[in-house]
Formats: C-alpha cells, sequence, structure tokens
C-alpha cells in the first residue's frame, strides 16, 4: 500500500525525523521514486502546526511523515484543509492516529499482529519498512546504517557484508555493528551532519541522493563537503565520551550510569548508545542541560519505558516517550535530579 502511495505521488513532501533512522528512511524513498523534498523535524515532541508552511511553499500531494511518532491535530488538521494526503510510516508504540481520521494512511508494525511471528507485534525501524517499501537493490548498505542506528539488525546485513567486507563484518548486536565497523562510523556521519546549518543539509541530501557507495561517505571532497561537520563536532564527541566513560556508578542507585554535561552540542542520544555500549549491565541516563532545558536521553537491557512514563508523568512540562530500551525526554532543568530519582525507584518497583 505504502509503495502504491509513492508510486502515484506526483509531487511528494517527506517529513523525517531528525536522526539516521529518519534521514535514511527518507533517502530510500527519495532514491526509488526520484523525486520529492525532504524536511527534518526539528520540533520536539511532534511534528507541530510550524512546518505547514512547507505545504504551502512546496505544494505537495502527498506527505510522508517518517520515524516521527507524534504528529499535532493542528498539521493534521492543516494538511486536510490543503487537501494534502497524509501518509505515516513509524515504528513507536503510541495511539493510531487514523482511528477516527480515514483519510490518514497509517502503517506501523506495532499496530498490527503477525500471526506468522507467533503472534509478536514487532518494531523494526523505519528505516526497514521503507526499504521493505522500495527494496531497491543496490540501496542495502544505506538501509542498514539506518537499521544498526536504531539497534537493528536487518537480514541484508549479509549482503552488505558480502559486497563491501572491508567496512562491514557479521555481528553479535547492532551496537557492536556500529563502534566496531567502519561502517558504524556513518552513524555519527549522517548524525552529526544533520546539525548543520539549513543550507549544509540541503547539500548533503542532494549529496546522499546520488551517493553509489559507501565509500563515499568518508571521502571528503567539493562534492561531499558535509563530512566536514562530522569533523568539526567529532573531537568534541570524543572528549565528552572519554568523561562519560569515567563517569561510575550513581551511589544511590548503583544499577544507573548518569552523567550530565551542558555546552552547544545537543548529541545526549548518541552519548547515551556508546555509554550503553560500555555498561550493558546497567541503565545509562545522559542528560543535556541548556538553558532552562534538559534533554534526557535513557538506555537499558532492561524494559525502561513504563518506568520513564510515569517519571515524566510527575513533573509539570515534561514530554517524552520512546521504546521499551530507549527512551528520550525533554524536561525543566531544575527537575532532573527528581527525574532521575523517580526513574530509578519506579524501575526497581518493576523489576
Amino acid at each position: 500500500a505504502v509503495r502504491e502511495l509513492l508510486e502515484s505521488s506526483q509531487n511528494p513532501l517527506f517529513f523525517f525525523d531528525n536522526d539516521p533512522d529518519g534521514l535514511c528512511s527518507f533517502l530510500l524513498l527519495r532514491r526509488f521514486i526520484d523525486r520529492g523534498k525532504g524536511v527534518p523535524i526539528k520540533s520536539f515532541p511532534s511534528l507541530d502546526a510550524s512546518y505547514l508552511r512547507k505545504l504551502d511553499e512546496l505544494n505537495p500531494d502527498v506527505v510522508f511523515v517518517l520515524d516521527k511518532p507524534l504528529i499535532s491535530k493542528e498539521f493534521l488538521d492543516g494538511a486536510r484543509d490543503r487537501n494534502v494526503k497524509v501518509v505515516i510510516l513509524d515504528h513507536h508504540d503510541v495511539p493510531n492516529p487514523s482511528v477516527g481520521n480515514p483519510e490518514i494512511n497509517y502503517f506501523n508494525p506495532l499496530t498490527t499482529v503477525d500471526s506468522s511471528n507467533g503472534g509478536v507485534r514487532s518494531n523494526e525501524p523505519t528505516t526497514f519498512l521503507a526499504y521493505s517499501v522500495a527494496h531497491k537493490s543496490g540501496d542495502e548498505w544505506l538501509a542498514l546504517i539506518g537499521c544498526i542506528s536504531d539497534n537493528f539488525i536487518p537480514p541484508f546485513s549479509v549482503a552488505v557484508f558480502e559486497r563491501f567486507p572491508e567496512l562491514w563484518k557479521p555481528v553479535s548486536s547492532a551496537f557492536t555493528g556500529v563502534y566496531e565497523t567502519p561502517l558504524g562510523r556513518a552513524v555519527k556521519v549522517l548524525g552529526f551532519s544533520l546539525m548543520d546549518s539549513i543550507s549544509g543539509v540541503v547539500n548533503m541530501i542532494r549529496f546522499l541522493n546520488t551517493a553509489s557507495s559507501p565509500h563515499e561517505l568518508f571521502d571528503e571532497s567539493n562534492i561531499n563537503r558535509y563530512f566536514h561537520r562530522y569533523k568539526v563536532i567529532n573531537p568534541k564527541y570524543q572528549g565528552l565520551i572519554d568523561k562519560a566513560l569515567n563517569t561510575l556508578p550513581d551511589t544511590s542507585f548503583p544499577e544507573i550510569v548518569y552523567f550530565q554535561y551542558g555546552g552547544s552540542l545537543s548529541i545526549s542520544s548518541y552519548l547515551a548508545n556508546e555509554l550503553f555500549y560500555n555498561n550493558l549491565s546497567r541503565t545509562v541516563i545522559v542528560a543535556y542541560l541548556t538553558g532552562a532545558k534538559a534533554n534526557i536521553s535513557i538506555r537499558s537491557k532492561s524494559i525502561i519505558l513504563p518506568a520513564a512514563e510515569y517519571a515524566i508523568s510527575t513533573i509539570p512540562g515534561a514530554t517524552g516517550g520512546g521504546h521499551n530500551n530507549a527512551v528520550g525526554a525533554s524536561i525543566p532543568a531544575e527537575d532532573v535530579l527528581n527525574f532521575k530519582k523517580r526513574f530509578a525507584e519506579a524501575l526497581r518497583r518493576e523489576n
């Protein structure tokens, strides 16, 4: 159904979450039909009404929303008023926005139970869903980057190993692929490039729409200027991760490693992933404090979503959500320690 909607679209507009999973989802679909514009979603937690200006500016006939769990009613109403069809491709456990809104086309593996899978719901990354739609031969390397960024190893990783053995190897976990293979470095290359200026991101997308090999991602040239952004950010990232890796477990909650930082770089999700990879037996919390707000990223082998949702619900102005083992939140900076305590206590009760 998604493929038909994609192929029948004349001027599609893609809104995608501002991370490698969202970016790779968009690129796979865009490279398949060779038309359409892409816009990263910077608003949190939802795709909000401010993005309606893109509909007025670009006049799409179909809007595809990729890897963004929450979409504001104002945005959906605005799209309907403009007679623009909305197609949502996602993998988060949130209420189905198409209920009561038949004009919305919603595709999420968590909303349907696959009987062939023993009745177990699945939540493969949006990149995997996009690859399943496009299924363009030769794009497996790009799809693999998006999948491992969201902690998933797809079946076609074997094909990538066979084609690029110098960049990829069989691994036991997605994060092993991220941190112990050359191709895994592309997760940060793409993620950090999304932090560039609007014109920089546009140029990156233009380059990636035509890249035919993962080797091109790492060759700095006049064509691939966005790699410069990675070279600027990565040393700062390395300084932060070195500090984080020296963080001792929390004294009150030794099952938790907590790291907070400030500055200009909002990269808590990347820090949390690598810190967790090095502390697999613990739950990791990374807090980025900027002004009156704190961005929180939590990773764990345990199921943490209910505890996180409880802690978020106790703090006025806090928002967030995610998956069973990976959660993001935005809370008032003054409540960071309260959040950590309430989350840790709730996690203990549940486990």
